[in-house]
């Protein structure tokens, strides 16, 4: 059995990983998947003890305490179904290194049981039919899904003035670092919940940047995989083109673990703290310049990945990175528009169209449309077909800049196993008057080419965490999880939030 394999090939990196022994802490805050298994393994405590203590933390911090509103619903079969593995793991031992372990998921994949899937809007509260194979993958890994998190709404394609991490259903997430701070989006609630250990590792999914961005934002490892490595049925879809369902962590060996599960793959060997000896790392310069406190940090991550034995190329910019953000927004409002059409016709609710979604705003305006408008659905309304040869032509072009005379001539130019770059800026201000303030970020090139993008932990900006990343070719995962890992383990950058009210800056 696959999952069974890869338990004892990555037993040596997760060991490796573990931030201290779970048994010897007094919760389960910072515990990692190593920890817990251990423990489970052990027997010194049950999976519903762990759900338990999970949901009593969701209701201190996120419910009531700092209310970062980060977890949309919970499941009410939680308790039951961590028993139930319980029992399995007495009788046949575990699964997988998920069996028995508490995970979130972002309220727009779908989940055939008593929870809904809305997406976060008001339209669509109903319950989907059957798991999406990735909520399936982890369940069969063992894995307790302890609920839904809540998410920048429509995963932020309803508004080009959107304020990320707000949803008419969920309403608005805040930033466990500093709480009148963005979560960014849209796997917002994803990012904030498991960054405040409200569980144990959690599941966004990524257009551009959906993934990589709250992680960072939130001081978490984020793997954005190559589209098409996870299955992306049964997700509320933005563009089937480049969305993907991605793992949301605490450490890269937790990542790596999720991503096994979701992919039916295998990362243990690349949990190598000499990964990065030999490498050649290119830097996409242009994309820096945003932030000099993040310049900053970046600068000193360059040099801890040449200390590291890797080589660095510098500059390695990307040639056609300024001409691929109006396109890509052109192709996705054709996209948006037919693949959430066809989702919503096979789901059971009273939305089966895109127009039926913005007549349902627009009826229920005061709510869903309290802060921000619906411009980018109805320009997607307006598309014609993607069988349209305009549309045809617009995506090819997009593919042409974005890998053949993009990531992959920068790559195969310089030979060069991998490109870092920023992440993101650190957390802007919660601002409904002029919605988000995004600065900078990398995430466009990969997204746009479906290529892998992980991105680590690298420092604070005045106590707001930001993140460096790793991206290149296709199926490159187990290589760039590889330098990731190598990165952390000499860093080790990641702090618990203090949920703030402000930021300090002195």
């Amino acid at each position: 059995m696959r999952s069974r394999r890869e338990f004892f090939e990555l037993a040596a990196g997760m060991a490796l990983a573990a931030q201290g022994s779970f048994a010897q802490q007094e919760d389960i805050e910072e515990a990692t998947i190593t920890d817990l298994q251990e423990a489970l393994t052990r027997g010194s405590i049950s999976a519903v003890d762990l759900a338990k203590q999970y949901l009593d933390r969701i209701q201190r911090i996120d419910k009531s305490g700092p209310r970062i509103n980060s977890v949309i619903e919970l499941n009410p079969d939680v308790l039951a179904i961590a028993k139930q593995l319980d029992d399995e793991r007495k009788a046949k031992g575990p699964r997988s290194p998920l069996h028995g372990i508490p995970v979130l998921a972002k309220d727009n994949i779908d989940t055939g049981d008593r929870m809904l899937t809305s997406a976060g809007s008001l339209a669509l509260m109903t319950s989907a039919a059957k798991d999406a194979p990735v909520v399936a993958r982890l369940r069969e890994a063992g894995a307790v899904l302890l609920g839904k998190t809540n998410l920048s709404e429509w995963a932020n394609f309803r508004s080009s003035h959107s304020v990320s991490g707000w949803s008419g259903r969920g309403g608005q997430t805040r930033n466990p670092y500093a709480l009148d701070r963005n979560p960014s989006g849209s796997s917002s609630g994803t990012g904030a919940s498991v960054s405040a250990n409200l569980c144990a590792a959690g599941v966004g999914t990524e257009t551009d940047g959906s993934i990589v961005s709250p992680s960072s934002i939130n001081g978490l490892v984020g793997i954005k995989p190559t589209v098409g490595l996870i299955p992306g049925a049964g997700i509320v879809p933005v563009s089937r083109r480049q969305d993907t369902a991605g793992p949301m962590a605490r450490t890269v060996s937790d990542a790596a673990l999720m991503l096994a599960a979701m992919a039916g793959a295998s990362y243990g060997k690349a949990l190598d703290r000499d990964g990065l000896k030999g490498a050649r790392i290119g830097v996409a310069r242009q994309i820096m310049g945003f932030n000099d406190h993040v310049d900053r940090l970046m600068e000193a991550s360059i040099d801890t990945i040449k200390k590291l034995g890797a080589e660095i190329v510098d500059p390695a910019n990307i040639p056609t990175l300024s001409k691929l953000g109006e396109l890509e927004n052109e192709a996705l409002l054709y996209e948006f528009k037919a693949d959430l059409n066809s989702y919503l016709e096979a789901r059971n609710g009273p939305v089966k169209s895109l127009r039926d979604v913005i007549a349902f705003n627009e009826k229920n305006a005061s709510t869903e449309l309290a802060y921000f408008g619906q411009d980018q659905m109805t320009k997607a309304e307006a598309k014609g077909p993607v069988s349209s040869r305009a549309y045809q032509d617009l995506v090819a072009k997009l593919n042409r800049l974005a890998k053949r005379e993009g990531i992959d001539a920068v790559m195969s130019k310089l030979a060069i196993d991998a490109i870092i770059a920023p992440t993101d800026s650190p957390a802007w201000p919660i601002d409904y008057v002029d919605g988000d303030h995004f600065t900078g970020g990398s995430s466009s090139a990969a997204a746009i080419a479906g290529y892998p993008h992980i991105t680590i932990p690298m420092g604070f900006v005045f106590g707001l965490p930001v993140g460096i990343s790793f991206f290149g070719s296709p199926r490159t995962e187990t290589k760039l999880i590889k330098y990731a890992f190598a990165f952390e383990q000499a860093t080790k950058v990641r702090k618990a939030p203090k949920f703030l009210e402000t930021v300090r800056y002195a």
